[in-house]
Order: C-alpha cells, then structure tokens, then sequence
C-alpha cells in the first residue's frame, strides 16, 4: 500500500487578556494513501481530486495547493513537495 505524507502549517490568532494579538502555529500531515487525501479537517477521494500543484515562496516553503471537484484548498507547507506530488501523479495514473 502506497502511503505519503507532508507536514503543513495552520497560523491561528487569537487576542490574549491584554488585547494583544497571538499567533499560534500549528503543524499537521496530510496524508495521501491508495484512498485519497486526508487532513485534520477534510478527506477527498482520490477519484474527486484532479490536481495538485506547488507555488513556492522566495523565503522558503511555499503552498501546496488540492484541486478537487469542491474547489481548491490549500496547504501550508515547509518542505520539498515533489515526492509527494509524484506520488500522487502515480497513484492517479494506476487509478485511470
């Protein structure tokens, strides 16, 4: 069983008792497996997701973008995604 995984980011901000902005960074996987996608909120099919695509920042990481029959999400990330968009380039080629 074919299984990849890359680490994304979620920024969530909140006002502390002082009325000062925090930021609180959190990291998650997402997942992709024989199956499809998963992530902490959501789980696509693989049959449901057309493409995924990359567009790097110049400070290092960049978007990892899932385009789905629901519209295209995208995933904070800070690593190389090429292995895992291979992956499922492979995945959607055996699936066809």
């Amino acid at each position: 069983m074919s299984k990849y995984l890359i680490s994304y980011i979620e920024i969530e901000r909140q006002i502390d008792f002082y009325y000062q902005m925090k930021q609180i960074e959190k990291k998650f996987e997402l997942q992709l497996t024989v199956d499809g996608f998963i992530s902490d909120r959501h789980q696509f099919m693989l049959q449901h997701v057309y493409d995924v695509s990359h567009k790097p920042f110049s400070f290092g990481g960049g978007l990892l973008y899932l385009h789905t029959n629901q519209g295209v999400f995208p995933f904070q990330i800070q690593e190389n995604p090429s292995t895992f968009i291979q992956g499922f380039k492979s995945l959607k080629t055996e699936h066809s």
